[in-house]
């Protein structure tokens, strides 16, 4: 019999495959070798399956932005976000995917709405603390496009992840250092 993290995992996998729409409790439980009363016997809905599924990865994007907040002035600051950054996208790839590709059809669901209300904080830290619209592009294209092609692609699978971390990390530093940020703290 599944555990509740077998099915968190099994529905990650399907969410990201065929979508939150397209995905039901019943596959799941199939995959699982379950049946559906026994997946709702761990998450009362499909809903509080997808928030077991990706809140966890919201809440520590959360915690990565809470760390930062005026705290990206030196460079060993800003390394340490890009790594924080690098490995939650890593770690998170899937989570990632889904909220990227499905987030804007999902907007009525609580889990997605908390997603969106932290890129939304994590866009407007960046927009504040920057100098210029180039500088906040900077770091919108940077982050965003780093996410973007580590949750759509699996470019990646020939690579270890190492190799595929330091890349991202270099990468990252090199598209983000010149830029200058400003402290929100008084």
């Amino acid at each position: 019999m599944s555990s509740h993290e077998d099915l968190r995992v099994i529905a990650l996998a399907e969410f990201a495959r065929a979508g939150y729409a397209g995905t039901s409790l019943q596959t799941i439980a199939e995959i699982a070798g379950l049946s559906k009363s026994s997946v709702l016997y761990h998450f009362s809905s499909k809903e509080a399956l997808l928030e077991a599924t990706i809140g966890p990865a919201i809440d520590r994007a959360a915690s990565i932005l809470g760390s930062i907040e005026g705290a990206l002035q030196s460079t060993e600051d800003r390394r340490e976000f890009i790594v924080a950054f690098s490995d939650f996208l890593l770690a998170h790839r899937l989570e990632v995917h889904l909220f990227i590709n499905q987030g804007s059809s999902l907007v009525d669901v609580p889990v997605i709405e908390r997603a969106n209300a932290v890129i939304g904080h994590l866009a407007e830290y960046f927009s504040t603390t920057t100098n210029s619209l180039e500088d906040n592009m900077r770091f919108g294209i940077a982050l965003g496009g780093a996410a973007y092609m580590l949750a759509t692609r699996d470019i990646f699978a020939d690579k270890s992840i190492d190799e595929t971390r330091d890349a991202l990390i270099n990468i990252l530093t090199e598209l983000l250092s010149p830029v200058p940020v400003r402290s929100t703290t008084p």
